[in-house]
């Protein structure tokens, strides 16, 4: 049952992050400017304003042990920022669109840049540049939407808005596996996600079903039918229980079944 409505009417709602504080988020606009906004949910207050972005930010990543976050935008920036400032904490200048993550451990970043490499920065010491990066084959088909450390930190998955979708090893660079098989014709954003145990793959298509890839074998596993009627661009797991949420324009909660 859904709690309250926050209306953002003026600025509009794009990417929202939890922060550490149960009623708190950060969230970029798709309406008049490209602030990003940390709001209060217990009162609907604005706590603070990050300006810098002057395109649309594309891309929104908590740090998962401090009050540090990323984000990355159309004006091809990455901007490392802390809650307690509104000045930007670290500016990134890239060749094309970026986007990027923390790992799970907040050390370093990684950014996905112009759709065919992979940079890693060391949050200490980041303005010295990536302290590796991965080549990819540049696919001139699709772009890349997104960019997910695994919780064990072994591996990273790159969405595209095309037809298939990456895991690469966070260590060495190479492909381990390319997903496809799922429909997405009209180049829309599907996320992706690993399962908590880092085990399985899975993401939304643009018919409504969720399809389920072993990480290991690469195998597809299963493909589930949730009843939606549009695109699922939407689909992330609970962190402590074995339940996860996928959504088009209605929304679906997953629990597990346990056969015989």
């Amino acid at each position: 049952r859904p709690k309250r409505t926050l209306y953002s009417k003026k600025y509009g709602v794009d990417l929202i992050r939890y922060t550490h504080a149960a009623n708190t988020v950060v969230y970029s606009s798709n309406k008049i400017d490209d602030t990003i906004r940390y709001l209060s949910l217990h009162d609907n207050k604005y706590i603070r304003y990050f300006p810098g972005h002057t395109k649309r930010v594309v891309a929104l990543s908590m740090s998962p042990v401090d009050d540090t976050f990323i984000s990355g935008s159309l004006d091809k920036t990455i901007r490392l920022w802390d809650l307690r400032s509104p000045n930007c904490q670290g500016l990134m200048h890239l060749q094309g669109k970026p986007v990027c993550s923390f790992d799970p451990e907040g050390l370093i970043f990684a950014a996905g840049v112009n759709s065919e490499m992979v940079k890693l920065y060391d949050l200490r010491s980041f303005d010295k540049g990536p302290f590796a990066t991965f080549k990819m084959q540049y696919d001139r088909t699709c772009e890349w939407t997104g960019l997910k450390f695994s919780n064990d930190g072994k591996l990273i998955l790159i969405s595209t808005n095309g037809g298939f979708i990456q895991l690469i090893d966070a260590f060495k660079g190479a492909v381990l596996h390319t997903f496809g098989g799922y429909n997405n014709s009209k180049a829309v954003t599907l996320e992706a996600s690993f399962t908590p145990d880092s085990q399985f793959i899975m993401i939304g298509s643009e018919d409504g079903k969720i399809h389920v890839w072993n990480g290991e074998s690469g195998m597809k596993v299963a493909v589930l039918d949730g009843k939606h009627t549009g695109p699922i661009t939407c689909l992330q797991f609970n962190p402590k229980f074995m339940t996860f949420a996928s959504a088009c324009s209605n929304m679906a909660f997953w629990l597990p079944t346990i056969d015989d």
